[in-house]
């Protein structure tokens, strides 16, 4: 049985003669989807409080979508230092959700203290519901053909157009999906959290750092396949690098927590 992925291409529509594209379409679904889920998260398992996360909410898009285009930028700083401009252009990709997570996560550090809120409540439910909407963000890099790996006549194979492909692959037409590797197994993650979440909420901090460890091992694991890394330090993708840091930061949490039991 064969699953023929490919895209239909990268823009959606048009609306007096301006392009609206898939990516950002999908972008903003997954957003919306994601806070609505970190809210019923913290309503659900907190209560009190919960309206806060509405407060917080659009502030943190802003400055994860900053973050995220910053970290990325600064990954692909031999482009961009010549092309400055382009920075602002995100409309067809070149977010890192790395940087989400690092501005982000300092973003809630703030506005948990000035809302007198527990920190680690608030970086549960929006990592718990960051997985859910990585899902479905993924699905912007199908559309954009972009973020896929190595060639492969697998029968779930995705097919890349001439435009897309590097230059030393020009001769091959299919490529493995990574996006849809990811976007199942963040899936997966958002479960595997929102189960263990019942039982966490009472320590909280845990589901935290079990994101970050097992996100991480997610991004190892398909950064592998991808042949598209924007950085490499000796040899290694920076992507699997930070994933490995993520890893140490989310296991020394929780001996932390564990041997102090602190609530932010």
């Amino acid at each position: 049985m064969q699953f023929r992925f490919q895209s239909p291409g990268d823009i959606a529509f048009n609306i007096l003669g301006l392009p609206v594209y898939w990516y950002g379409i999908i972008l903003a679904c997954a957003v919306f989807i994601g806070f609505l889920t970190a809210y019923w998260l913290y309503k659900k398992f907190y209560g009190k409080d919960a309206s806060k996360i509405l407060d917080i909410s659009p502030y943190i898009v802003i400055i994860g979508i900053i973050g995220a285009r910053l970290y990325y930028c600064l990954v692909n700083f031999s482009y961009y230092q010549n092309h400055l401009g382009e920075i602002f252009f995100i409309r067809q990709g070149g977010l890192s959700i790395h940087g989400m997570i690092i501005v982000g996560i300092l973003a809630l550090f703030g506005f948990a203290k000035y809302y007198k809120i527990s920190f680690l409540k608030l970086t549960d439910v929006y990592l718990c519901a960051s997985a859910l909407a990585q899902s479905i963000g993924r699905w912007g890099n199908f559309f954009n053909s972009e973020a896929f790996g190595y060639p492969t006549n697998l029968p779930w194979k995705l097919f890349i157009p001439l435009s897309k492909r590097p230059l030393e692959m020009f001769n091959f037409d299919y490529f493995h999906p990574t996006f849809l590797y990811e976007s199942i197994l963040d899936f997966c993650l958002f479960v595997v959290l929102y189960l263990l979440f019942k039982r966490c909420s009472k320590y909280p901090g845990v589901i935290t750092c079990l994101y970050l460890i097992l996100y991480s091992v997610i991004r190892i694991f398909v950064e592998y396949f991808r042949i598209d890394s924007v950085l490499n330090i000796y040899g290694f993708p920076v992507a699997q690098i930070m994933s490995v840091a993520m890893i140490l930061a989310g296991s020394i949490g929780l001996v932390v927590l564990y041997r102090r039991r602190i609530d932010f």
